[in-house]
């Protein structure tokens, strides 16, 4: 078998990824996620559970409605009842999970290893009777004594299951042992067989590739590696590794992976961490002066792959690790033109900034900019005044009195609080000259106590183009309004 040939991914981000803690998604909200992850091109969607609810067969069968290229799979246990219910979904498979190891078997069914291999046998026997197609998983299957596994894996193909499959249901995989063990199974069985790994060690994404190497035919992954405890394997981390770093084509449309990490981020409420591989905010994010330095050589001296593959964009951000390549490339962008001396007080400045914690926005920088140059600029949005309503059973409500090119402008708005509200009624009132978009919001509180300054950062965006400022403030609706008007100014 060559390699990684053929590699199938089954995504279990709307069954695994919403076990999530605090997780709960919407029919649409699935609907929303299947649509992206048939774009990407995964083979299979696991949906969900169609034994949960009434509601969760909703939305299996929103999914199926939807009519996509990739096969969509419902989650059962050994118990035909489960079966029945994903018939009622419509689906084109089941994820048919028998608990393997004996303390899954003992403990948590309480019942014996021949008991569950019935289970098995009879489930899988009445699902292909019903037409669907099966994958035989065996729980908690790194725990597991492997020749029952595999008597089990030969019993259930016998049976007529048509894929099965390894998981490694605590993240106790090692990926040399991983290797073996898919090397041992695959040549046992008489089937196609996946590998479903959990990220408690960290793990995952290299057990996952490692069993691919011993034989596995299918992998499954979740978007951003969202799952319960610590998660599941990442569809971007195996995908890109097999692409990039063993340079086989895997089929998954790579450009649009950063998309679809965002949306299933806003949908399930799971931020991203920062420091993500891949899809995390820092990925591409550079400071460091040497790395900018080298990045405007050649972006192959601080980059493994362009961010334009996964759908991203390169940001270069300044503050105390700045260089003099990276604020002399962003000063340019802003229209500046400096000498030397105008360059270096200008990163002084910078790094100024940097050492008293600050992050330094485009805002600041212009500002920075303007004040080493002698520029004085008029803003052409002013605020002359706030009102702001808020409270239990109040809809949040503000007016502001703007000044906007020099003409007086009183608007109002209401939003899901105080600050929502707040912009929305400034978006108004500049809607003449300009439509803003908030695209990031972000609140820190500089000091303690009930009277701490706090720090409002906020990307805005105008007809494609981005900047962010701040506002500072013991008020957090005066600190946000400030940051807003910083940016709009900025923009126009």
């Amino acid at each position: 078998m060559i390699l990684f040939e053929n590699v199938r991914f089954l995504d279990t981000t709307l069954r695994d990824g919403e076990q999530t803690p605090g997780v709960a998604l919407t029919s649409k909200d699935k609907v929303d996620i299947a649509t992206k992850l048939d774009e990407l091109g995964v083979d299979v969607i696991e949906a969900g559970s169609a034994i949960t609810s009434e509601g969760e067969r909703e939305s299996i069968r929103a999914v199926v409605a939807e009519g996509l290229n990739a096969e969509i799979c419902s989650y059962c246990r050994i118990m035909k009842p489960d079966v029945d219910y994903a018939l009622a979904c419509d689906v084109d498979s089941i994820h048919l999970v028998a608990p393997v190891s004996d303390l899954h078997i003992n403990v948590k069914l309480k019942k014996d290893r021949e008991a569950v291999r019935k289970m098995a046998i009879e489930t899988t026997e009445y699902a292909k009777e019903h037409g669907l197609i099966v994958e035989l998983s065996g729980e908690d299957a790194s725990r597991a004594d492997l020749e029952f596994l595999k008597s089990l894996y030969i019993d259930g193909v016998d049976a007529g299951a048509d894929r099965l499959c390894f998981c490694d249901t605590v993240g106790l995989l090692v990926p040399e042992k991983a290797e073996l063990i898919f090397k041992d199974i695959c040549s046992a069985v008489k089937a196609p067989v996946s590998i479903h790994c959990h990220d408690d060690f960290g793990l995952a994404t290299s057990n996952t590739i490692a069993a691919l190497r011993g034989g596995a035919q299918q992998a499954h992954v979740t978007i951003n590696g969202i799952g319960e405890r610590a998660g599941n394997t990442s569809l971007e981390e195996v995908v890109m590794t097999i692409e990039w770093l063993y340079k086989h084509k895997t089929g998954i449309n790579t450009k649009e992976i950063f998309k679809t990490s965002r949306l299933v981020s806003r949908l399930t409420g799971i931020p991203v961490a920062p420091n993500k591989s891949l899809t995390g905010g820092n990925a591409f994010t550079h400071e460091a002066g040497i790395h900018v330095h080298g990045l405007l050589a050649d972006t192959e001296t601080y980059e493994p792959i362009k961010p334009e593959i996964l759908g991203r964009e390169r940001k270069i951000v300044l503050g105390k690790h700045a260089g003099k390549s990276s604020v002399t490339l962003a000063v340019k962008e802003m229209g500046f033109d400096v000498d030397d001396s105008q360059l270096h007080e200008i990163l002084n400045r910078v790094k100024e900034l940097g050492d008293h914690g600050k992050k330094v926005t485009d805002a600041d920088l212009q500002t920075i900019a303007e004040t080493v140059l002698s520029i004085e600029r008029e803003a052409k949005v002013i605020l002359e005044e706030y009102t702001v309503v808020s409270g239990n059973k109040v809809t949040p409500t503000a007016s502001v009195k703007l000044k906007v090119e020099g003409q007086d402008v009183v608007e109002a708005g209401i939003g899901d609080g105080p600050v929502d509200a707040a912009f929305a009624s400034i978006k108004k009132g500049v809607s003449g000259i300009a439509d803003v978009q908030l695209e990031e919001y972000h609140v820190d509180a500089i000091s303690g106590g009930t009277d701490a300054l706090v720090e409002v950062l906020v990307k805005l965006s105008k007809d494609g183009k981005m900047v962010t400022a701040r506002g500072s403030r013991t008020d957090i609706v005066m600190a946000s309004v400030e940051a807003v008007l910083n940016g709009i100014n900025r923009l126009i």
